[in-house]
This record gives structure tokens, C-alpha cells and sequence, in this order.
């Protein structure tokens, strides 16, 4: 059943309005008719399910049959900070970290971060919230997580400061594993920061632990930072949420 996101403006007692691209999916893509039953969320963990009265090319009308909980979001809150990788990557773990289950992605501005927005973040940010708007959407959220605008590093690491926890996963870290990290975490919001392609810098890896942030290894193997992140939030989700 197609899936849609509206602000709770658009709900009423009775009917929902879709608008803009909802209703131009709606009438172009999907083809839709009067009678098709449809998914909408309000954003804020509740789901309708709708029968469409009426179509236009610009404004879709269905009527609320059903309102029930979305069961799909996770009680553990991650936030992704991720230094901005090369090429459309950061379109990659977008879609899929959005998939698995985290609550928010942070773009970071790192020492040895390549890529140079010169001006096209807010280009940048429009197309990767729609990324998030689709990833979503796919897979049945009750939200559409957050997609910040960029930080500088330090700045994400003081943002950090008001979750339960931060790692930063670091080549160099031997001891200190992410399983055992686990085992003494209690919170329930909980920050993960990956580097570039060139990895952290020694002075970012001893700003972030001079501030709290805690260091793990995710194993023997070196990562990609495309990848990092994905798999430090599904180990998370396994061990601490819903994904066991």
C-alpha cells in the first residue's frame, strides 16, 4: 500500500489533502483512482489508512477509514554525524541508515573532509531530505528522520553532548570494542561519529575523548566510510533495540 507524509495541517476529522509531489505521485506515477486505499503518516507516529475521493492535478482528497500507532520506530535514538564522503555517497547512507532505523543525520565538515560545498548545501540538503523522504516512505517509518544542515567538527561534537552516549569508531583504537561498549550503556539516545575517506585527524580523536566521546573498533578490518555508519547502527539496533 503506497505510503505518504503530510503535516498534521492536512488531517482533519474525516479527510486528508495531499498536495505538491504526494498528489503529482499520486496522479502520475502510481495513476491513482477514486477507491485506491492509501498509507498517509502524520509524521508523529500515526498512520491513516485512506480511500481517495478525489483527484485532481493538483490536490488529492481521501477519506480516513482507519487510524492506527506506527509500531516502526525504534526507541533507541541514533544520531549519524558523518563526515561528508566523496562522489554521491552520502546519498547511499542516507537511504539505508534511514532504513535500518536511525533518528537523525548530521553532515560534518572534517580536517581532512575533500569535498567543498561552495555554496550548493542548500541544494545538497534539499535533494538529501528527499532521499530520507523516499527512504522512509520505503520502509514503513513513522517519521521521516532529520537531515541537518552541515556542522564543523568540534561543533558536532558539542551537539553530541546532549545524548546518552557518543562513539567514534578509530582505526587505531585496539582495546575498547563496540561490544563492550554496549554491554555498560544504559541510555536511550546515542551519537555515532564516522570519518572521511582520510579518517579522523589525531587533534579531532583528542578533542572528541577530551569531551566524552568514547572510542571503539568495529574490528580487524578497516571500513569504508560509506559502510561505518551502517554497520555501527545495526549493531546498536541489534544489541540495544529491535532488530534481535
Amino acid at each position: 500500500m503506497p505510503k505518504f507524509f503530510v503535516n498534521g495541517e492536512s488531517i482533519n476529522d474525516h479527510t486528508v489533502i495531499l498536495s505538491g509531489d504526494n498528489a503529482r505521485h499520486i496522479g502520475n506515477v502510481l495513476r491513482g483512482k477514486t477507491g485506491d486505499v492509501i498509507t498517509v503518516c502524520d509524521g508523529q507516529g500515526r498512520d491513516y489508512e485512506c480511500e481517495i475521493t478525489d483527484i485532481s492535478k493538483s490536490e488529492v482528497t481521501a477519506r480516513i477509514v482507519d487510524i492506527f500507532s506506527n509500531e516502526n520506530e525504534p526507541d533507541l535514538k541514533i544520531t549519524l554525524y558523518q563526515a561528508l564522503p566523496k562522489s554521491d555517497k552520502m546519498e547511499l547512507v542516507i537511504q539505508k541508515c534511514i532504513e535500518i532505523g536511525v533518528d537523525r543525520i548530521v553532515p560534518v565538515n572534517t580536517e581532512h573532509t575533500v569535498v567543498k560545498l561552495n555554496g550548493k548545501e542548500n541544494k545538497k540538503l534539499a535533494r538529501w531530505s528527499k532521499i530520507a523522504e523516499a527512504a522512509a516512505k520505503q520502509c514503513g517509518r513513522g517519521k521521516i528522520p532529520n537531515v541537518d544542515g552541515v556542522m564543523d567538527f568540534r561543533a558536532a561534537i558539542d551537539d553530541a553532548l546532549s545524548l546518552d552516549g557518543a562513539i567514534i569508531p578509530y582505526e587505531k583504537e585496539k582495546g575498547n570494542t563496540l561490544k563492550s561498549y554496549v554491554k555498560s550503556f544504559k541510555g536511550k539516545s546515542i551519537g555515532i561519529f564516522i570519518g572521511p575517506e582520510g579518517g579522523f585527524s589525531d587533534a579531532e580523536i583528542e578533542y572528541a575523548l577530551s569531551k566524552g566521546v568514547v572510542s571503539v573498533t568495529l574490528g580487524k578490518r578497516i571500513l569504508r566510510t560509506e559502510t561505518a555508519g551502517l554497520v555501527a547502527s545495526v549493531i546498536l539496533l541489534y544489541e540495544l533495540e529491535d532488530l534481535a
